[in-house]
């Protein structure tokens, strides 16, 4: 993704019957996951009601080595997170899974998203003296689920309380002593499965490929405002928040977030993003000698378009697999210098060549005009740049980290004056009607960032330093 926009986080829980080296599934859950959020990882595990717990900021590998593993111990439920921050700044106080102890046990919580209304709860919390430790939404979260917990007979009815003062985007996985308890906001804004082991063990993910990774049979998506308990007597559902708001999951999944293996609501994400390139082939055709998309999420578009417009697919771009994505990076300076070792060209080619350029989109605009230079050095004759989605006009309030419209490249620039810009010969973006159609239900996605429409309340509060 050019231009360094920021992604969400991953949560993962498992249950089991029985002690096991639980802390070893959760780290494979948590690899598979690691594109969603490379500043931090944390993993939470309950053993006979007690629960002990490591996080920290880094790599999933980075923040757990055989020692640590170790020192986690066995247990028969277990959370985990990798992040990105969306709410509250990158330090290790931010980092979860976030593990509160109460009067009736502890609440160990990871969270996918981001709450619109988070500032006015803080508030409201901080004026009858709840005291915060962090600069995350995530424990805004904890306190009124503790606090509604105090007036339920049981953890899952606190959690069913909690969700009806909460707006914007969550997907939720937690454990208490005896329980664990996966919950999705009623717009469904973001992805929350879960999948069976052969053993009848219980494991939620944000996608279906850390299913993969630890050997579950997906089972299913959890419905939009869906709270499902695992606990000793099996597993079921609170339903009451299903169907009363209208389902809005995030297009950016789709186009980028989630792993081209994932299944995200029945649809596969690799077929989705394909199925982009061929709908890019038919707006902005091109004549040209070879398709080449930006490793990774570039190339299924790219594959797309080449069978669509019949011009040969071709490798002209190598990704270093050992540099993290750009956005990981602090500040502009920096992420142009990993972008220099990130990516290097093949010059045979793409010399002498037309270049189709295919990318999942443009945000500011500064990384595609360093491949796009990249890709001239290496002596192509044409650029022509394909986006697989539309300009971005609009922030995001849900979990992306777009929170300002001067940011965004589109916004005070014409498509023309984007192509000047960045040193294209032509310039075409998906149309926000055909990204809605790739999820197959174009009806139930979120595409505020492209088209200003969103599906909550969103408070003039909603910066992600906000509680800094």
């Amino acid at each position: 993704m050019q231009g360094m926009i920021h992604e969400e986080c991953g949560v993962f829980g498992i249950w089991r019957k029985d002690n096991a080296d639980i802390a070893k599934s959760v780290y494979y859950g948590l690899i598979a996951l690691q594109h969603r959020g490379q500043e931090a990882a944390g993993i939470a595990i309950n053993e006979d009601r007690i629960i002990r717990y490591h996080k920290g900021l880094g790599l999933v590998h980075e923040v757990f080595d055989k020692r640590t593993m170790e020192e986690l111990g066995q247990g028969n439920i277990a959370v985990g997170h990798v992040r990105y921050s969306t709410s509250g700044g990158n330090s290790v106080i931010n980092a979860q899974p976030m593990v509160v102890k109460h009067v009736k046990g502890q609440l160990a919580l990871c969270h996918n998203g981001n709450l619109t209304n988070s500032f006015e709860l803080r508030r409201e919390l901080e004026l009858s003296g709840c005291i915060f430790q962090t600069s995350s939404d995530t424990e805004v979260i904890s306190y009124l689920i503790t606090r509604n917990r105090l007036q339920s007979p049981s953890i899952e009815e606190a959690v069913e309380k909690t969700m009806d003062q909460l707006t914007g985007a969550y997907s939720l996985v937690m454990m208490s002593p005896a329980k664990l308890i996966a919950a999705r906001d009623p717009h469904g804004l973001r992805p929350l499965c879960y999948g069976r082991l052969e053993d009848g063990s219980y494991v939620f993910a944000s996608e279906s490929c850390a299913l993969d990774a630890v050997g579950a049979k997906y089972e299913r998506e959890l419905e939009p405002g869906e709270i499902v308990i695992v606990d000793a007597d099996g597993i079921r559902s609170i339903r009451s928040h299903c169907g009363k708001k209208e389902h809005k999951l995030c297009i950016f999944e789709y186009v980028y977030f989630a792993r081209p293996d994932s299944v995200v609501e029945g649809v596969s994400v690799h077929e989705a993003r394909r199925q982009a390139g061929k709908f890019l082939a038919q707006e902005h055709p091109c004549e040209a000698d070879v398709v080449i998309g930006v490793p990774d999420s570039g190339i299924d578009a790219a594959l797309g378009y080449a069978e669509a417009s019949g011009i040969p697919y071709g490798v002209g771009l190598v990704k270093n697999k050992y540099i993290g994505r750009t956005f990981i990076a602090p500040d502009q300076k920096s992420r142009s210098g990993l972008v220099r070792l990130k990516l290097n060209t093949i010059d045979s080619a793409l010399k002498g060549k037309r270049i189709v350029l295919i990318d999942d989109s443009i945000v500011r605009g500064t990384t595609s005009a360093h491949i796009v230079k990249l890709i001239r050095q290496a002596g192509a004759k044409e650029v022509h740049m394909r986006v697989s989605a539309p300009p971005f006009l609009f922030p995001c309030y849900y979990g992306t980290d777009v929170d300002s419209k001067n940011s965004l490249i589109a916004n005070g620039h014409t498509v023309e004056e984007i192509a000047k810009m960045i040193d294209v010969d032509s310039l075409g973006f998906m149309s926000v009607e055909n990204v809605k159609k790739l999820s197959g239900r174009p009806e139930q996605v979120c595409a505020a960032c492209f088209n200003g429409l969103y599906p909550t309340q969103v408070s003039e509060h909603a910066e992600k330093e906000r509680f800094e």
